[in-house]
């Protein structure tokens, strides 16, 4: 098995591999060969875990390494990263500033009432416009400079290279539990909104000799537009560790984005009800829920088949958040 350790400062925020486990009554109750398993990403340490944890131990690391004291990142309300860098931030001792897209509810939702409860301040952008985010990011960031602040700004969902070294360990991180089942994995099907984690995978998943397709399941952007994103990401990822990933292997799956990001749908209700019934696990409607329809479907039609990973991104409070649709 390929061991690597990244030539990059890290923060520790994990306290091991996730759990990898088989879905026995979930796969039954498909009605095909397939066996799934489910990577449980959502059981990470901190904040009602996720898998973006893994990004924010090279992040905070990085953070540190530079003289920071305070991070500020941004996110649509539900966003698990944001969430989870108000922990890391918590953990690391640093002041952690989050910029999520308005309108303002006349109630705050759980992942904004939690990343408040870890001590983050929370800025709410009057409208959902994205330009007015940004400015916003940049306008905290200048006026903590301007209190003699250092402050990090750490792009949305984390995803840039730095971050998605923790996605190449991940990948890492599965095979070497496979192999110690004595199994391949054919697939790994994920959420996939910013890319990082499928990019980080597909890196990880080569570096081991592993072949599994990694397929994300579109939850924000269209395929087209998140495309030259995973592949650039998959590039330099490649150049950092030495292993190049041929772009083609990269699948991206629009079936599932229904209405759009954050906008339920009946196929990932049904996901949610079958795993939860079955298996006793929930996942939530943004992310996790559309990923795990996408599995279903690929499954029953034959698409996905031998040994199938659900990528449990994690994002429980989503449950709870009032949604669009």
């Amino acid at each position: 098995m390929t061991t690597w350790t990244p030539d990059q400062p890290r923060f520790p925020l994990l306290d091991g591999p996730s759990p990898f486990q088989p879905l026995a009554r979930f796969s039954a109750a498909l009605g095909t060969d397939a066996e799934v398993w489910i990577k449980r990403e959502d059981l990470l340490p901190l904040a009602f875990g996720g898998n973006k944890l893994r990004n924010l131990e090279f992040l905070v690391g990085d953070a540190l390494a530079e003289g920071a004291d305070v991070l500020v990142t941004s996110g649509r309300r539900w966003s698990n990263h944001c969430r989870l860098t108000a922990a890391a931030g918590a953990r690391g001792g640093m002041d952690v500033h989050l910029v999520l897209t308005g309108p303002p509810l006349e109630a705050p939702g759980p992942n904004q009432l939690i990343g408040e409860l870890l001590g983050a301040t929370v800025h709410v952008t009057a409208t959902a416009e994205r330009a007015e985010r940004e400015s916003l990011v940049s306008n905290v960031a200048d006026d903590l400079r301007a209190a003699g602040r250092r402050p990090y700004v750490i792009g949305v969902g984390g995803s840039g290279v730095i971050g998605g070294l923790g996605q190449v360990l991940a990948g890492l991180e599965l095979a070497e539990q496979a192999a110690d089942r004595s199994f391949s994995v054919s697939a790994v099907v994920l959420p996939s909104a910013t890319g990082g984690t499928q990019a980080g995978l597909l890196v990880g998943l080569e570096m081991a000799g592993r072949d599994a397709r990694v397929v994300g399941v579109t939850v924000a952007a269209p395929a087209a537009e998140l495309r030259p994103a995973v592949e650039l990401l998959v590039a330099d990822l490649g150049s950092l560790t030495g292993r190049a990933v041929d772009p083609r292997r990269i699948e991206l799956d629009d079936g599932e984005r229904g209405d759009g990001y954050g906008i339920p749908t009946h196929a990932a209700d049904d996901a949610t009800r079958l795993l939860a019934r079955t298996e006793g696990i929930l996942v939530d409607p943004i992310y996790t829920a559309k990923a795990l329809a996408g599995l279903m479907r690929g499954v029953r039609e034959q698409s996905l088949a031998g040994t199938v990973v659900f990528w449990h991104a994690g994002g429980t409070p989503g449950l709870f958040e009032p949604l669009d649709g």
